[in-house]
């Protein structure tokens, strides 16, 4: 008896067991279309078709949108990307985040704009034929609150919304949640189980290709250096507090935040960084593997 009481307290005492896989990043990450999507104004969170011939992404305070946050768009011709432009959903409030659906045919963002439920609140916007956005359409009360609503990424079987919040009944600031898809439709979203969501900020998720690995980032407080990127594997639907991403997804000295699975290559993740001593955040592309510890 005392025997097996030593053997279950030494269990309870043991560290959480290390992950079963593990993110490699593969070769040099690559600044995204300099000039074009990557300027000298801040670009976050960058989102490419399933054909890899459409980017979108936002910016603050970038001339030509009709608000300080706007969504824009470039075309990829077969040789190069061209000058960019913002989309036609744009507001003179606040429109960003976009996230493309696995199939290209819907486009989920964020907007502050009219008729919502309060706050910033997620949409979603079809693809019409020739690149033409459609109407936006609220995502309701399910998901939407009177609080902040942000960064929507579909999983990969389109059956799971991931978003962060900062409603009422999370652990903390900016929480991340799911919500269920049936029929187009989602369900009442929850927080991610598990000890994912802490005190600080946890926000800009995505999922990786298997629809349960999630990549996210995690700050003190918004506007407070430096932010970082982790991944977080799930157990028996509950996800540990997540693993700090290696360089270059992580710079000492620089923010990195606004990851997201490329549509086009699923072995490749898009993501914002300001480097060290830089004045603005930059989009680039990197590509990774799942290893064996």
């Amino acid at each position: 008896m005392k025997a097996l009481l030593a053997v279950v307290l030494l269990v309870a005492a043991s560290p959480p067991a290390s992950p079963s896989r593990l993110l490699q990043i593969v070769g040099a990450a690559e600044r995204f279309a300099p000039g074009v999507a990557s300027t000298q104004h801040d670009e976050i969170r960058l989102t490419l078709s399933p054909d890899g011939k459409t980017a979108l992404w936002f910016s603050r305070n970038r001339p030509g949108g009709p608000g300080g946050y706007d969504i824009w768009v470039s075309r990829h011709d077969g040789q190069r990307w061209r000058p960019a432009t913002p989309v036609s959903f744009n507001t003179p409030g606040r429109d960003f985040d976009p996230a493309f659906s696995a199939d290209g045919r819907v486009v989920y963002f964020c907007s502050d704009r009219a008729g919502g439920q309060g706050g910033d609140d997620l949409y979603r916007v079809s693809v019409e034929r020739h690149g033409r956005f459609g109407e936006p359409e609220n995502l309701g009360p399910a998901v939407n609150s009177a609080a902040d609503e942000f960064a929507p990424m579909l999983s990969p079987d389109g059956r799971t919304l991931l978003f962060s919040s900062d409603r009422a009944g999370g652990a903390g600031g900016h929480d991340l949640y799911s919500a269920t898809m049936i029929g187009g439709v989602a369900q009442r979203a929850r927080p991610l189980a598990g000890g994912i969501n802490t005190a600080a900020q946890e926000f800009d998720a995505t999922f990786l290709g298997d629809g349960r690995t999630v990549v996210f980032a995690r700050a003190l407080d918004f506007g407070s250096a430096p932010v970082r990127q982790l991944i977080a594997y799930e157990h028996a639907g509950r996800y540990d507090a997540g693993h700090a991403l290696p360089s270059p997804m992580n710079e000492p000295g620089g923010d990195s935040y606004g990851a997201m699975l490329d549509g086009s290559r699923r072995d490749t993740l898009t993501y914002s960084a300001r480097r060290a001593g830089g004045d603005s955040l930059d989009l680039y592309r990197v590509r990774y593997r799942m290893t064996q510890p």
